[in-house]
């Protein structure tokens, strides 16, 4: 898969929402400890503009099969008010970002 960024907004009366299903995801990953999964998850200032970067080094994300991962993208369309965009990243150079 390699590496990836989504980008999208969320309704400000559902971002405490959203951040909870982010939460739950984390919770379920520490407990499984997936291979090849690289994952981080950021909010903007404003409260609402998500940002989630992931580095799967494995052919199936590993990210797609957790339960927690599932439930977040439920209702995420239903969640935004602009919908995940992501973009397929090419990496120039990092420091201790991606492991």
């Amino acid at each position: 898969m390699g590496k990836v960024i989504v980008r999208y907004k969320v309704k400000a009366d559902r971002a405490e929402e959203n951040i909870g299903f982010v939460k739950a995801v984390y919770a379920e990953l520490a407990e499984k400890k997936p291979e090849g999964l690289r994952y981080a998850t950021f909010v903007a200032e404003d409260g609402v503009t998500f940002f989630h970067f992931a580095s799967v080094d494995a052919e199936d994300n590993p990210l797609a099969k957790t339960d927690a991962f599932k439930a977040f993208q439920k209702d995420l369309k239903e969640r935004c008010e602009e919908p995940p965009a992501p973009v397929k990243l090419s990496e120039v150079a990092s420091f201790n970002f991606f492991g």
